[in-house]
């Protein structure tokens, strides 16, 4: 658990840094995201960007449990 918990917190620092810097600037604009305006309501549903997301994930965990 101690180990999980550091390799997440040194994710989140990682993602902090490229969220400062712009890095995240394609995430809700992929093809297949699905984003809704209206006069009072607005409605956000990254699909594509998180498969994305996940994919890369799963690749990760897969290394690091190999």
């Amino acid at each position: 658990m101690g180990n999980t918990l550091i390799y997440v917190g040194i994710g989140l620092i990682i993602a902090g840094i490229a969220y400062k810097y712009g890095l995240l600037d394609w995430f809700g604009n992929l093809p297949g995201d699905i984003t809704y305006k209206s006069d009072h309501s607005f409605v956000f549903i990254p699909l594509t960007s998180m498969l994305l997301v996940s994919a890369v994930l799963s690749l990760v965990m897969w290394l690091m449990n190999r």
